[in-house]
């Protein structure tokens, strides 16, 4: 952005030469076609007619090229910003990931478009001010210091009024911004659950609800507006009573012979000049106020968590070890003081009651949720210290819910990285015969989250990824939810072959054929240890 920010400002350098040059040109040129009538022939003055059009188009060019540099550099800005927000929320863990997740949301969706405003037209405004009121001023000292006076006098009103505004305008556009964010969840949350609803013969009751927040927002926006309109005629008022007073100034001194022609006409047209990049930022510093805002909230999330960085140490082994581990919940550690282990060729099951802490065991093994006390041991290594993706190589897991993208069949399986055998993974999870059933088989396409699919279709597609990936270690969280008793069965002995072929798999579940195939089986929340 630096390197858009010094274009700009050179082009604003380009727009204030050209526009006072032009004022002293075209004053001189009036002052001579009025004074002296022997002059008024186009040949006489061809000269400097030819430089006022020179000068009038490299002000536009300069203006056009200012506006280009800002837009590049506001879509550069804003995508930095955007891949910075996703990557920093990608990387949280799932605790608070889903605590950050409605400005996560607002911010990635809308919200930092806001920013658009602030780097196309507040920035080159402020700019503009910085550099050709001054500019013009000194010029209008030069030919006429009286009115200089007048427009110092005049000038600080401007930005007076612009500040006690501003004031205002912050709240608003900060009340704007968290109504967006509201909104925004809210309508996300209705819609994912819109085919619950439909289900449940329910689907016409959000209808009321996003009427409401689409109200709420209407709200906000129109009141910032009024702020926005209202502001901009003060602004408007103050410029043009500033240019009457010299235009009064000039005109009366004009008539009394205390100042010449060609002067008192480079004033009066430097006047303006002086005032509108200030009336400028004031007319834009409500639209960049929201980007602001975004900007802030944006950098409050960046700074609001603090991730552990990333290990360099590689595993050195697949064997998993929990020692004491425990993890603070809102109603004390959930797991609590969790041993376990988990080694090659064999299956240890986590089951215990709701709430335990089997899932969170489960994120503290892959190194999504830091342990409060204990340690994750694989190998001889703390998983604290491993490089996070070396360490996800060597894992395949299974989440209750797995994670389902709108495409095909088969661009789901391979989610997360190509399978060698498609057709022996889909075998293993008893996915091969929803293949056959779909219409077009693995190139069959669905929506997000599954979305044409059962849950036990989903379920089975989960399991068949994890198979392929043929990872010596399986986290299986809850693998025969929505399966029947015979479906399960085949899953459960698909995942004992897979542990007699040497991984070391994790399963947490409850039912009793889930207990069942486990050969080490640990209570969370109750007994320490047992063998199946």
């Amino acid at each position: 952005m630096r390197r858009h920010l010094v274009a700009t400002t050179s082009c604003g350098v380009v727009i204030t030469g050209s526009a006072i040059a032009g004022a002293v040109v075209l004053a001189h040129l009036l002052a001579g076609l009025i004074t002296d009538p022997n002059t008024r022939t186009l040949n006489h003055w061809s000269t400097s007619l030819w430089i006022l059009l020179a000068l009038w188009t490299i002000r536009a060019v300069a203006q056009w090229a200012q506006a280009r540099v800002s837009q590049r550099g506001a879509t550069e800005a804003i995508a930095d910003l955007n891949r910075e927000v996703l990557a920093f929320v990608t990387a949280l863990p799932p605790r608070e990931l889903a605590a950050r997740h409605d400005d996560a949301v607002a911010l990635t969706t809308r919200g930092l478009d806001a920013l658009r405003p602030y780097y196309t037209r507040y920035l080159p405004a402020l700019v503009q001010a910085a550099v050709l009121t001054p500019a013009a001023v000194v010029t209008m000292a030069w030919y006429d210091l009286q009115a200089a006076v007048v427009v110092l006098i005049a000038l600080p009103l401007v930005p007076l009024f612009m500040v006690l505004i501003g004031l205002v305008t912050a709240d608003r556009s900060a009340a704007a911004m968290t109504a967006m964010t509201v909104l925004h969840s809210r309508l996300l949350d209705l819609i994912t659950g819109i085919p619950t609803l439909r289900a449940l013969g329910r689907a016409d009751g959000p209808e009321s609800r996003i009427s409401e927040l689409a109200e709420a927002h209407r709200r906000s926006t129109m009141a910032t507006l009024r702020i926005t309109f209202l502001s901009s005629l003060v602004l408007e008022l103050i410029a043009t009573l500033g240019v009457a007073l010299v235009a009064v100034s000039v005109g009366l001194r004009l008539v009394y012979g205390e100042v010449e022609l060609a002067a008192g006409l480079t004033v009066l047209l430097l006047a303006p000049e002086v005032f509108w990049p200030l009336r400028r930022v004031g007319a834009e510093f409500h639209a960049a106020q929201d980007g602001r805002t975004a900007n802030a909230k944006a950098a409050a999330l960046l700074e609001g968590a603090v991730i552990r960085p990333e290990g360099r140490r590689s595993p050195t082994g697949t064997s998993i070890h929990l020692r004491d581990v425990s993890v603070a919940a809102r109603n004390g550690d959930a797991p609590h003081r969790l041993s376990a282990d988990v080694v090659a060729g064999s299956i240890t099951v986590l089951t215990g009651p709701n709430g335990a802490g089997k899932s969170t065991a489960l994120h503290a093994i892959l190194g999504l949720v830091a342990p409060t006390s204990g340690q994750v041991l694989v190998g001889d290594d703390d998983v604290t210290d491993l490089d996070p993706r070396q360490w996800w190589n060597l894992v395949a897991w299974l989440p209750q819910r797995p994670a389902l993208v709108p495409g095909t069949v088969l661009e789901n399986l391979e989610l997360f990285g190509p399978i060698s055998d498609v057709d022996d993974a889909c075998r293993r999870a008893g996915f091969d015969d929803v293949v056959v059933s779909l219409p077009n088989g693995l190139a069959t396409v669905i929506g997000r989250d599954g979305a044409g699919l059962s849950l036990g279709q989903r379920q089975r597609l989960g399991l068949a990824r994890a198979f392929g990936a043929r990872r010596p270690i399986l986290l299986l969280d809850e693998p025969t939810a929505h399966l029947d008793e015979e479906r399960e069965r085949f899953v459960l002995q698909s995942i004992r072959d897979v542990a007699n072929e040497g991984a070391a798999v994790l399963v947490v579940g409850h039912r009793d054929a889930v207990r069942a195939v486990g050969d080490h089986l640990v209570t969370v929340g109750g007994e320490t240890h047992a063998v199946a």
